[in-house]
């Protein structure tokens, strides 16, 4: 058994990897170049305010996060989304329109709500409908999300219906994004039952069951904010085997099999083996001289940056303009803001008495930009555009900018194909492997799951030597 492995990269990808290692007994030292764990899993609490400045939940259907959890001792603070919250709207010609109810597979089920919504005139909900008739294409081969979905549902479904709920995930383009790395449910589905319609209807008659073991929501979080995980992960690595403000920057492997790592400031760890739990482009720089053709390839996986801005309001002045949980923005639509969350509403105890949070997204592929302005700027296209949507003017009490440059790995197509490459090519390196949202999926559950899958992996290998 090794005395010790290198983990590198603080996320939670790398968080999840050094706690499934010290599950195992094994010692670790935990490499993360900022300031703090967690990447973009953070959380801020200010004057009775919870604020999430990256994701604020995640799915409780895969059974990755509510698995941690557990293991970490903290399943009794996670929370489900409030039940008064009210429920999700789509930006449609500037207004917030409902989005129609018992949507599966992205497709509604209850054909009555979708005839009724505005989203789709007639031709369109007419051709939305034409997917139970469409016969299922059996190719294998890759292809994006946006033409999957015009070739089942029509363009009119994938702009004002599909793609805000699917590329938002992203902050993608779906005429760019793998159906296969990104949403392989749906061409399962296809496949499987013939067409959307047909999948999400054999989905309504199929019992419903929580991988999780619970009765959760669809979305949860933790009472006091989703950074609860990182600080839980922390505590049980232990803090003296973290060393933040740590960058590595040159990666040695020796003779016996073991690797040393050189840091920024000079120092050197030296571990049996390494998990590299950085994003694609430090990756590939780490691994330059072990493993080229992977470096190649991890230079070649493309990342987008966006920005959120929390916002503090008095409840008496947002109560006739807040929109249940929040609203999606399409493209179509022309406006900067992607998305809003009104997190109060959301979640439970976000707020004090009175006070409402609410928070917006800019920045996704195709419009970078505002996520690389001043947060004065960024206020103001958030407030701009809130007031054109919701008629909200009221000064918010406080706003906050989070900005997440680079931070979101685009699946592109050919994905699937360029990580597999990247693994064998990693794979001739014994006792090196990577994790991450650039691999795998980009959701909390999925780095989890892959992160414990991997250090588990390579602790079978170090025993078997």
């Amino acid at each position: 058994m090794p005395t010790r492995v290198l983990v590198i990269g603080g996320g939670i990808s790398g968080l999840a990897a050094a706690v499934t290692l010290r599950e195992a007994g094994v010692d670790v030292a935990l490499l993360e170049a900022s300031d703090r764990l967690g990447g973009p899993v953070y959380t801020q609490r200010r004057d009775g305010f919870i604020i999430d400045a990256g994701p604020d939940s995640f799915l409780s259907s895969k059974p990755g996060g509510i698995d941690f959890a557990r293991r970490l001792g903290v399943e009794d603070q996670i929370v489900g989304t409030a039940p008064d919250g009210g429920g999700t709207f789509i930006v449609h010609q500037s207004r917030m329109v409902p989005l129609p109810e018992g949507i599966t597979m992205l497709v509604p089920t209850q054909f009555r709500q979708i005839l009724e919504s505005p989203l789709l005139n007639l031709p369109g909900k007419l051709r939305l409908l034409a997917d139970y008739f469409i016969p299922a294409r059996r190719s294998d081969d890759d292809e994006p999300v946006g033409a999957f979905m015009r070739r089942r549902v029509g363009q009119q479904a994938f702009e004002n219906l599909a793609e805000p709920l699917l590329s938002g995930i992203f902050a993608g383009d779906a005429n760019q994004l793998s159906i296969l790395s990104t949403f392989p449910r749906l061409r399962e589905a296809e496949q499987r039952h013939g067409g959307l319609i047909r999948a999400a209807l054999a989905a309504r008659r199929a019992p419903v069951r929580s991988p999780s073991g619970g009765a959760h929501t669809p979305f949860v979080s933790f009472r006091e904010g989703l950074g609860t995980i990182v600080e839980a992960a922390a505590r049980r690595i232990g803090e003296d085997r973290i060393h933040l403000n740590t960058a590595a920057m040159s990666l040695e492997r020796h003779l016996d099999g073991g690797f040393s790592v050189t840091t920024a400031d000079g120092q050197r760890f030296d571990g049996d083996a390494v998990i590299l739990a950085t994003p694609a482009g430090p990756t590939a720089d780490l691994l330059e001289e072990h493993a080229p053709d992977a470096a190649r390839l991890l230079r070649e996986i493309p990342y987008v940056s966006s920005a959120t801005v929390s916002m503090a309001f008095r409840e008496r002045d947002v109560r006739e303009r807040a929109g249940g949980r929040g609203f999606v923005v399409p493209r179509v639509e022309g406006f900067d803001l992607t998305a809003v969350t009104w997190s109060s509403r959301k979640f439970a105890g976000r707020a004090p008495e009175g006070r409402a949070l609410l928070r917006g997204f800019v920045g996704r592929a195709g419009n970078e930009e505002p996520a690389f302005l001043p947060d004065d700027r960024v206020i103001e296209i958030v407030r701009r555009d809130l007031a054109a949507i919701t008629g909200l003017v009221a000064e918010p009490l406080f706003a906050r900018v989070f900005r997440w440059h680079h931070a979101m790995p685009q699946y592109h197509v050919g994905h699937r194909d360029c990580v597999a490459a990247i693994e064998r090519a990693i794979g001739a390196v014994p006792n090196l492997v990577v994790t991450g949202a650039a691999y795998h999926g980009v959701g909390i559950p999925d780095c989890i799951s892959n992160a414990t899958a991997v250090a588990r992996s390579l602790l079978t290998g170090l025993a078997a030597r």
